[in-house]
């Protein structure tokens, strides 16, 4: 009985140690995702480039998510909110994958861990990989290339508005709707996918995921992408940990893969593009990650056959200074806070369902 507590406990540590990194990023997207679904509908949407298949709309939604710095759990919020709105599923996978994937304080880590070949290639395929994955979705999405409710229920909007809302009016409409409806939507799955990340990780510790992916002669391209893909990374957090793996001897492609599958993929991230878009988009997606993060890395270790480690203690410092210079830090209490507001909206949808299922007895 002491043991199953002890494995409950360590769960419940390692979920909530997983949820503090993303909350308050959460939190904040929650925010931008409410005004983006009330201030730019179907309509606005339709007329610019991401509410279409054209290419430009996968342009404009690899940069913005480039020069974002926020994990995969904090473009969730964004990405729906843009599908919801009117975005078609190429723009809104390409934002969800660059976003996490690639950012400018990756970039200044990667230089000074990974070296200035390995920083290329991750820059790369950080711009293109999402590209490729935008244009499959368009081109395979089927049924859900677009959230079709939303052009419904925009025209029906049109027909029955008299007078156009103010300013103001329009704010409190976004949040209410993303912090009374997204947000409890979003929380139940990110929750049990966090729980279910904590689980794989108190049944696996990640010190043996350490010690199985550091032994050179073990690691695998496809193994590396099955263990990213399981774990919660964030492209910043992981660059050392991917760093020490490629000092010991992995080959550098590892390195790449690492850091494409790992950081576009999570549990959470995937059950909530399966249950809030379609089983369709979370097999497009999950399937051209692991593909072209494989492809990448193989590509990698081709180009680089002679690759030495650049684990230089002058280079690293500088690196890890300037990095922190750009490093939102967010105060634990705020981590807590964020958390618990999360936790809160999955016991809400928890409740919710359960009072249903009583109802319908």
């Amino acid at each position: 009985m002491q043991t199953v507590i002890y494995f409950i406990k360590d769960v419940f540590l390692s979920a909530i140690s997983m949820l503090n990194s993303a909350s308050p990023w959460m939190i904040f997207s929650f925010a931008i995702a409410g005004v983006i679904h009330e201030f730019v509908g179907p309509e606005r949407m339709k007329k610019t480039s991401v509410g279409s298949t054209g290419f430009m709309g996968l342009i404009w939604a690899t940069i913005t998510g480039m020069i974002v710095p926020i994990c995969s759990c904090g473009t969730i919020p964004l990405g729906i909110s843009m599908y919801y709105s009117g975005a078609y599923l190429g723009p809104v996978l390409t934002f969800m994958t660059s976003g996490p994937m690639i950012n400018p304080i990756a970039v200044i880590l990667a230089f000074g861990l990974l070296g200035k070949e390995i920083t290329l290639i991750y820059i790369f395929t950080g711009f293109f990989g999402p590209l490729l994955i935008g244009m499959i979705a368009n081109r395979l999405a089927g049924d859900e290339l677009y959230y079709k409710p939303a052009y419904e229920q925009s025209a029906s909007r049109i027909k029955l508005q008299t007078m156009e809302p103010s300013f103001g009016e329009k704010v409190v409409k976004g949040l209410r709707w993303s912090f009374t409806e997204l947000a409890v939507t979003i929380g139940k799955f990110t929750v049990s996918g966090m729980l279910i990340a904590g689980t794989l990780f108190t049944v696996v510790p990640q010190t043996a995921i350490q010690r199985y992916l550091g032994d050179p002669g073990m690691v695998s391209l496809l193994g590396i992408t099955v263990v990213a893909a399981l774990m919660y990374v964030c492209a910043v957090g992981h660059i050392p940990f991917i760093a020490a793996l490629v000092a010991s001897g992995a080959a550098p492609g590892v390195a790449v893969t690492f850091l494409m599958a790992g950081c576009a993929t999570n549990i959470a991230e995937l059950i909530n593009i399966r249950k809030l878009i379609g089983k369709r988009a979370v097999r497009l997606y999950s399937l051209s990650v692991i593909i072209l993060s494989e492809i990448a890395g193989y590509a990698t270790n081709k180009l680089l056959p002679d690759f030495k480690p650049v684990l230089n203690y002058d280079a690293v410092t500088h690196s890890i200074t300037n990095a922190n210079k750009l490093i939102i830090e967010f105060p634990g209490w705020l981590a807590n806070i964020c958390s618990a507001i999360l936790i809160g909206y999955a016991l809400l949808a928890l409740y919710r369902w359960v009072r249903k299922q009583i109802d319908n007895l």
